[in-house]
């Protein structure tokens, strides 16, 4: 069994989302996500409820245990696909629950800023300020479907080099699915983004807001790391050299 034990009240605002929405749509997924056993209540010492759930074996991803790329990405894609399909009728939105994850970037605009300047002799502040105004222009249709909020290698697990299991829908939701193409630029390689954005028949608009939504990200981790964390700072800064040369690339 694995357990959740939020570290504050924002993060514990997932556990009774996970405990109503993963029982419905674990059968709906190609791959295993945690099941919910048991749910905790506040008590002495300990200040927010908390969840059990079962336990999924496998690796932790890294690049260097992914035993084909290409394959991998089209696994988490065709895993994305069927998350997306599934009915968001009465899904929760956008908000402090997920970090406004499936809503719009501006909510991050002024963060970001404030880590461009901040970041000014690390990083080409002019295209990376360019990639982040098309994504903040680049139009949304509306149409609401889940996401899981948090694609990210921690949450990726591998058995034999192959894609396994999903962690931690915590920040999942209906709404905007742009947020989950962050992972292309955090773990894919440029064969595997590639292959992802086909099998998830990604328009222009939805990959600039995905690349945004990496960039937001890394910039902010790479900012906070300053001076506390090189090794931290140095893996951000080859994220974020993988979405300016991926921008380069799209023209």
């Amino acid at each position: 069994m694995s357990a959740r034990l939020p570290s504050a009240s924002a993060y514990a605002l997932a556990v009774d989302k996970e405990h109503r929405w993963l029982p419905v749509l674990a059968p709906q997924l190609p791959l295993p996500v945690p099941t919910p056993l048991g749910k905790g209540e506040p008590g002495a010492g300990y200040p927010h409820p908390w969840s059990v759930y079962t336990w999924l074996e496998g690796r932790t991803a890294s690049a260097e245990e992914i035993a084909d790329p290409v394959r991998f990405a089209v696994a988490l894609a065709g895993f994305l696909s069927a998350l997306q399909g599934i009915d968001p009728t009465g899904g929760p939105t956008p908000g402090l629950h997920n970090w406004y994850r499936g809503g719009t970037l501006r909510t991050y605009d002024a963060q970001t800023r404030d880590a461009l300047e901040a970041l000014r002799s690390h990083v080409d502040v002019d295209l990376a300020t360019e990639i982040w105004e098309h994504a903040l222009t680049a139009r949304w249709d509306g149409t609401e479907v889940w996401f899981h909020g948090d694609m990210a290698r921690g949450n990726l697990l591998l058995e034999g080099g192959e894609l396994a299991a999903v962690l931690d829908f915590g920040t999942c939701g209906v709404g905007d699915p742009a947020c989950d193409m962050a992972v292309a630029w955090t773990l894919l390689t440029d064969a595997g983004r590639e292959a992802f954005r086909d099998r998830l028949s990604v328009d222009a608009a939805t990959w600039a807001r995905g690349r945004g939504w990496a960039l937001w990200k890394a910039l902010v981790t790479c900012w906070r790391a300053l001076g506390d964390d090189d090794e931290e700072v140095a893996a951000q800064l080859r994220v974020l050299d993988q979405i300016l040369s991926d921008h380069l690339r799209d023209g």
